[in-house]
């Protein structure tokens, strides 16, 4: 029970830093020093996204479930849950390569708002 527990836990933990990766850079919008955690983690984002690799969040929730007598799942957090969805023959190199482009975007567009605002202001000041 407790193993299912934490692999259930850990599933919102990592559904909720996707999230982070992606969007983030609004908090930073609003808390500038939030940019010290958000930007290594939308470089890890993108990172496992252009390598191919799987995020180690998955396999502990896999090795959860084992412990818990649960089935897990094969590939990884987004192939399974996201991209199913969107992508049923499965997450393909080119459609990670374009997801880790989308978060690289994102969120450069997203500093290059926050980045514009904190100018502006600067510049009512003087």
């Amino acid at each position: 029970m407790l193993h299912a527990w934490l692999a259930d836990a850990l599933l919102v933990l990592h559904g909720l830093f996707i999230l982070w990766v992606m969007l983030g850079a609004l908090a930073v919008w609003r808390w500038p020093l939030l940019a010290w955690l958000h930007l290594p983690a939308a470089a890890w984002g993108v990172w496992i996204e252009w390598s191919g690799r799987v995020c180690p969040l998955t396999p502990l929730e896999w090795r959860l479930r084992e412990l818990a007598g649960q089935a897990g799942h094969r590939g990884g957090f987004i192939e399974h849950y996201l991209a199913a969805a969107i992508y049923p023959d499965g997450l393909t190199r080119e459609v990670q390569f374009a997801l880790g482009a989308l978060v690289l975007f994102v969120n450069l567009a997203l500093y290059g708002m926050v980045l514009w605002r904190r100018r502006a202001r600067r510049s009512r000041i003087a």
